[in-house]
């Protein structure tokens, strides 16, 4: 198989109240697969995880899914996507996502998707990975926490060069264009 760059993607299990969460979803998948821009993700059939995931297979794009054990049920586990890997637990999940992706993006979630978020924004203000990090702001989901990280730097506890490495953005137009700026090994 080529070398193609994946976008590691966090996202919800569940859809959202709102369908432009789901509409923008699979947006993101169609454009990032036309892009020849794979994905690692979850690798549920459930929710946002399942809708992007579907939007980049329909169009030929590459899908690689990260499943705990203890999560693979027939009903949640997508079983179509490309290359599957099995973990015993959620932290492996996050180290092998990480591994396997080129750049991070949170697309609206719930506790899942902030863990796995803060996890590599941690893990990039330690050292352990200089992946590009963003966060999708559909809807104006990600309006609050982006105060919250800016009150962060204010009172202290973020440094402002980390705070300026998380990426917030509206449309694919704008994360293709990050992506582009942001990674040396992508053939698109």
């Amino acid at each position: 198989m080529e070398d193609i760059m994946r976008v590691g993607i966090y996202c919800g299990s569940k859809i959202g109240n709102n369908p432009i969460y789901a509409e923008k979803a699979e947006e993101l998948g169609t454009f990032l697969a036309k892009h020849h821009i794979g994905i690692v993700y979850g690798g549920s059939n459930q929710g946002l995880m399942g809708k992007v995931a579907d939007a980049v297979l329909a169009n030929n794009g590459d899908v690689v899914g990260v499943m705990p054990t203890f999560l693979q049920w027939k009903e949640v586990t997508h079983e179509h996507i490309t290359e599957l890997h099995h973990v015993n637990t959620m932290h492996e999940r996050k180290g092998k996502m990480l591994e396997l992706a080129d750049f991070l993006i949170a697309l609206p979630g719930g506790a899942g998707t902030m863990d796995e978020f803060f996890d590599v924004v941690t893990l990039s203000q330690i050292g352990k990975h200089q992946k590009p990090i963003c966060l999708y702001n559909i809807n104006e989901y990600y309006r609050l926490l982006k105060s919250q990280l800016e009150f962060m730097v204010k009172e202290g506890f973020m440094l402002e060069e980390q705070y300026k490495k998380i990426f917030i953005v509206q449309n694919p137009e704008e994360l293709f264009q990050i992506i582009k700026q942001n990674t040396t090994n992508m053939t698109i």
